[in-house]
């Protein structure tokens, strides 16, 4: 992360912005549905390259979604001109900061402070927070932290799987846990090397091994996903619909495209994945 922000000029203090955004938790996911280390939203992620279908979300690709941001800070410095919009920016949208901005006197001069009074609390202090993560970084003894050494990454090498294969079975037949093929490739959805082919990442030194298995792994099909209309009535939930037909709030969300589970209304007609044999569409 660090390499990849020198190499296209950018300050390497921008490093810890996941930090801030996610906890660097590669699979965090936000009320507002942004989702990953960088917490890129779909809409986001779609115009700076980052693939999203039934196979793969590559928000949760650490390195695809590190050269979004990069792509997306970069804009937003185009625009902003001084880091603080910039981060302003990155957390609320680049549109709603143009807004403040167009609301200041004609003596503004791109100063954040002038701005921080008129963004969104949880905007405004996410600078300051950038900042102060900066200082304790620096010098954390002297805020009573003391920070351990961080893991190194796990090494690996990418091996071009030509069909869908599980990730278990895969693990399985190279004799390691399959939680370490989902944590190099986290944005596998499925659990699954994709249709059409796809460069998987796995472990150092087991290259061979994976070519020699790759004939013998059986093709992997995603069960059909059923879904049935509900027609919602007046007091129920997305909690209290994904209990009836044995389904989940997320997705139910992402099956209708909502960005928070309290955006329905009695009346409202939706589709839920279910599972077989749950009950009919009502």
């Amino acid at each position: 992360m660090v390499k990849a922000l020198k190499e296209a000029g950018l300050p390497e203090e921008l490093s810890w912005l996941p930090l801030i955004e996610s906890g660097f938790k590669v699979r965090a996911l936000s009320r507002a549905r942004a989702l990953g280390l960088w917490q890129f939203i779909p809409s986001t992620g779609y115009k700076f390259g980052l693939k999203r279908n039934a196979w793969v979300d590559e928000r949760l690709d650490p390195e695809k979604a590190t050269d979004a941001a990069i792509a997306y800070l970069k804009e937003l410095h185009q625009i902003f001109g001084d880091w603080a919009s910039v981060l302003a920016a990155y957390n609320c949208g680049e549109g709603r900061v143009l807004r403040v901005i167009r609301s200041q006197q004609i003596n503004y001069l791109d100063n954040f402070w002038d701005l921080f009074e008129r963004l969104p609390w949880e905007t405004a202090r996410y600078y300051p927070r950038f900042l102060a993560t900066l200082h304790i970084l620096k010098e954390p003894e002297k805020y009573g932290f003391k920070l351990e050494t961080p893991d190194s990454p796990l090494p690996y090498e990418k091996i071009a799987m030509p069909k869908p294969v599980r990730l278990d079975a895969l693990a399985d037949r190279l004799g390691i846990a399959d939680s370490v093929l989902l944590e190099l490739n986290p944005e596998l959805r499925q659990h699954a090397t994709p249709v059409g082919g796809y460069l998987l990442r796995v472990p150092s030194g087991s290259a061979e091994n994976v070519l020699a298995s790759i004939d013998s792994l059986k093709e992997w099909t995603p069960p059909k996903r059923s879904y049935v209309y509900h027609r919602i009535r007046r007091g129920e939930t997305l909690s209290t619909i994904a209990v009836r037909y044995r389904s989940s709030i997320r997705a139910i969300m992402e099956a209708n495209n909502l960005s928070r589970s309290h955006f329905i209304r009695a009346g409202q007609r939706i589709k839920v994945p279910v599972k077989n044999g749950a009950s009919d569409s009502v």
